[in-house]
């Protein structure tokens, strides 16, 4: 086993959401998706982001990669604006995106940072298959190998450049049943062994409260009839990971939250009479 300073030596950097807001022409007009977001992450921790479909989950993610820098407000890392494509960060999709003609051990050495040496660049690689279990398929082509060891060559890649913050988006969204449990279990590994900074967007309660030390619902504030979504709860999960799936309190919080994805889910509901066809794919990541 590598130990967290050879695996990853990258300071654990904090992200500051000040006032943003996002919103994406729609023939004349627009339509806003993101409305005044405030939000403090805190360096190390494990934020999950959860929220009615097209609440625009996806698109406040990618404010902090530099992948979407057409937001109003600011987004900061570690004190300091993001950039277009931020090498402070790494992105983890649903699709494990990887070049079919490259082997597993390539695919992850496209993560490495720009001047790594090719000694330096093969340890790094190395260390990185070992910390996914992949050392034994690092010369398989992708089409070779299992959708989750797909995705923790993802994983892999996206840990290459030693990033001060790791994005995930549905990262395990196409995952059978057990080979999801499987990959939260790698994550939760890789973040005690790394303490990088992680934000993943999901669709699955349990799996934010496996995985979070805190669970921001995104959505319209309540009792507001103002468009687009923002912070409307923030929770603490209780307890050290793994956490007891079955306990009591675990069973109160995903009810809390089941029922604010249920408000969510009316007031997207009641605006949904709405035509939408001409509205950007984008608008509802």
């Amino acid at each position: 086993m590598s130990s967290v300073s050879s695996v990853n030596s990258s300071t654990q950097l904090s992200v500051e959401f000040r006032q943003v807001g996002r919103a994406f022409p729609v023939g004349d007009s627009h339509r806003t998706v993101l409305r005044d977001v405030d939000l403090d992450v805190r360096p190390g921790e494990v934020l999950s982001i959860i929220g009615a479909s097209g609440c625009g989950k996806s698109t406040l993610l990618r404010t902090v990669g530099g992948l979407d820098t057409e937001n109003s407000g600011q987004v900061l890392i570690d004190g300091s604006p993001v950039r277009a494509h931020d090498e402070r960060t790494a992105v983890g999709f649903q699709e494990p995106r990887l070049l079919p003609w490259r082997t597993i051990h390539a695919n992850v050495a496209l993560g490495l940072p720009r001047g790594t040496s090719a000694s330096d660049g093969r340890a790094r690689v190395d260390e990185l298959l070992s910390l996914v279990g992949l050392s034994h398929v690092a010369d398989h082509r992708p089409r070779e190998v299992s959708g989750g060891m797909a995705q923790r060559t993802s994983l892999a890649r996206a840990l290459a450049r030693r990033p001060g913050v790791l994005l995930l988006d549905e990262p395990f969204g196409a995952l059978d049943a057990l080979t999801r449990l499987k990959m939260q279990d790698l994550l939760l590994d890789v973040h005690a062994r790394t303490g990088t900074t992680i934000l993943l967007v999901t669709h699955d309660v349990d799996e934010a409260l496996q995985l979070s030390d805190r669970i921001l619902l995104l959505g319209r504030a309540p009792g507001s009839d103002a468009e687009g979504a923002t912070v409307q709860r923030i929770v603490e999960v209780p307890g050290t990971r793994p956490r007891d799936r079955a306990s009591a309190e675990l069973a109160a919080l995903r009810a809390e939250l089941f029922d604010g994805l249920g408000v969510d889910t009316h007031h997207s509901a009641r605006s949904s009479a709405a035509d939408t066809s001409d509205i950007p794919s984008e608008v509802y990541a």
